[in-house]
């Protein structure tokens, strides 16, 4: 069965760095986009960023672009979030996604259990 699974939070303060990992099984993991999704405290989901299957192309929310990078590991079947300069404004649980494509339209269509981030001196 598909699982994503997420690790490398923590508490960190602000303006340092952290790279949370996603390992992910039961799929065809190079066939994918994957996608990072947060939610911070007492608000909703904001989507952060998303690769395509090949890695060379790589998207990112206005709030985190110059900051955060995506990539992945295809042989490892792993995701990757490498976040620097971090602000507070960033602690948030943390979901690894898969993007599925049905009848044109995108979805997530598989979670991880997240991972959370807390920002904080």
């Amino acid at each position: 069965q598909v699982q994503l699974v997420e690790s490398g939070g923590g508490l960190v303060q602000p303006g340092g760095s952290l790279r949370v990992s996603c390992a992910a099984s039961g799929f065809t993991f190079s066939s994918y986009y994957m996608t990072w999704v947060r939610q911070a405290p007492g608000k909703g989901l904001e989507w952060v960023s998303t690769i395509n299957t090949d890695g060379d192309s790589t998207y990112y929310a206005d709030s985190v672009k110059g900051r955060f990078t995506i990539s992945r590991d295809n042989a490892k079947n792993t995701l990757y979030l490498q976040m620097n300069s971090l602000k507070p404004e960033d602690t948030a649980l943390y979901y690894c996604t898969r993007v599925a494509v049905v009848a044109g339209t995108e979805n997530l269509d598989y979670w991880g259990q997240g991972t959370q981030v807390t920002v904080s001196s």
